[in-house]
């Protein structure tokens, strides 16, 4: 530990004494000299006085009155910023508040900003706007309320209205058992749960598009062995395929999510240290139709290309949500050094019903199912993770060396809907009966909070145009300007 400053001083002068020593006997200005010192130390620590002595016990007096005061100083020091918050901003942490003491309140202001360029090349057919957008504007407030209480606020501020990403608290009673009330991600897809700022290509694969996102429930949640087993079951509103929840229950039932991820060579400095594989599952009633009960699902180049039948206004049937809603998912991924790669599997069954037209009250049980892997590849030798890379080694700067990370990213996904939506459930003319998509891109990491980002994809259909025809391939190109913090 080191010396308090009052024995810093009290050192300082009796080796400055110890060294004029042989001076003094042939002159008394060294002694003198010593003793101004001393008492313009005491003028700046208010400890002043007017004496000057000339003999050393009245020096060493007076010394002694001076590491007093200076330690009353330190002591009063200490208790005051025992009292106060203690305030801290990081490129990588963003703003903290933390008060004092180890059961105080802390709070941690982030934010996710995504600026977005679209374009679609040879799309006589389908044609869709080239477009500049935000694509994310997400601040998020993470807090602490002693150590039981914990809590998440996001918004979303892109697009035309302001919205709510998340908002929940955490009852923390054990690292095996906390306790989530609020809205929050359905513990299901693995790239659905993959931080939005953290992904590997722009937008998400097509198995996340039979995926639940956000819905209003109560999740417990648990991690077991060292945090090598993550085990999540929650109870919610029930969200279709792709989308997030309303704000309210659409249709009087409730969905249960249940998710194992295990990890077991985390805590292990080996090859297979960055090993993970799980298995998600969720079930529940679903009732009625409309955007909240039904899904629609999107290419990666984010256009929709599948939707069921909503023809009451022509006198056609209604496509009808009328029971069991079921989805599960085996899912992995495997991180080593540079290296990358992420696969899931999802199956989505709903039981649907026509309502009017000639096929009034004809049921149908629709299985659809999706698959997809990604993979990347960090150039500059930083770690590849589920959450992007952290930082470069050597962060991008102006007139200096360092050019930040470079990542490649390649990507393979299929969605395929049931042969047995078409054509009672589905206009085979309008919604394609599967898709299949790959995805090129680079990811250019200048620092930890700012990124560039360029994709390619391609999408192939089978049917989904008038005749019987295909689809026409979308081609889609895709620019990001990424800031976090």
């Amino acid at each position: 530990m080191p010396p308090s400053r009052p024995n810093c001083i009290r050192h300082a002068l009796f080796l400055a004494c110890a060294i004029a020593s042989p001076a003094m006997a042939a002159d008394q200005v060294t002694l003198e000299d010593l003793a101004r010192r001393l008492q313009a130390l005491e003028q700046r620590t208010g400890a002043s006085s007017t004496d000057t002595p000339v003999d050393a016990a009245a020096l060493d007096q007076r010394l002694r009155i001076l590491e007093r005061k200076l330690e009353l100083q330190d002591e009063a020091a200490a208790a005051k910023a025992a009292t106060q918050p203690t305030v801290s901003l990081s490129p990588e942490k963003g703003l903290s508040v933390k008060s004092p003491g180890d059961d105080g309140v802390e709070l941690k202001l982030k934010a996710l900003v995504q600026a977005d360029g679209r374009m679609y090349l040879d799309d006589a057919a389908n044609p869709q706007n080239d477009t500049f957008l935000w694509r994310r504007v997400e601040p998020t407030l993470d807090g602490s309320w002693g150590r039981l209480v914990g809590f998440r606020i996001q918004a979303q501020l892109a697009g035309d209205t302001a919205s709510i990403n998340d908002a929940y608290v955490d009852l923390r009673f054990d690292p095996r058992a906390t306790v989530r009330a609020g809205k929050f991600k359905v513990p299901f897809g693995l790239e659905q749960l993959e931080p939005s700022g953290g992904l590997a290509a722009m937008e998400r694969n097509l198995p996340s598009e039979l995926t639940p996102g956000r819905d209003y429930g109560v999740q417990l949640q648990g991690e077991f062995m060292r945090g090598e087993l993550n085990v999540a079951v929650d109870a919610s509103n029930g969200v279709p395929d792709g989308r997030d929840g309303v704000a309210t229950n659409p249709d009087n039932h409730l969905e249960y999510a249940g998710r194992v991820f295990w990890e077991p060579f985390k805590n292990d400095a080996n090859a297979w240290s960055g090993l993970g594989f799980g298995l998600a599952g969720t079930v529940g009633d679903a009732s009625g139709n409309g955007d909240s009960v039904l899904p629609r699902y999107r290419t990666p180049g984010q256009v929709r290309f599948f939707n069921y039948r909503a023809d009451r206004l022509t006198g056609g049937s209604d496509v009808l949500a009328d029971g069991q809603r079921l989805r599960w998912s085996p899912q992995a991924y495997f991180y080593r050094g540079r290296m990358g790669l992420l696969a899931e599997y999802v199956v989505s069954e709903q039981e649907l019903r026509l309502a009017g037209g000639a096929n009034d009250g004809a049921q149908q049980r629709i299985r659809n199912d999706a698959y997809g892997a990604t993979a990347s590849v960090v150039l500059t030798g930083e770690d590849a993770s589920y959450k992007g890379v952290a930082r470069p080694n050597h962060p991008f700067v102006i007139g200096a060396p360092g050019w930040g990370a470079f990542e490649l990213v390649g990507r393979y996904g299929r969605l395929d809907i049931d042969d047995d939506a078409f054509p009672l459930f589905a206009d085979p003319t309008k919604s394609a009966a599967s898709a299949s998509s790959w995805t090129i891109g680079v990811n250019w990491y200048l620092t930890g909070n700012v990124k560039l980002v360029a994709n390619y994809s391609q999408t192939f259909f089978d049917g989904g145009a008038s005749g019987g025809q295909d689809r026409e391939d979308e081609r889609a190109l895709f620019t990001r300007l990424q800031f976090s913090f």
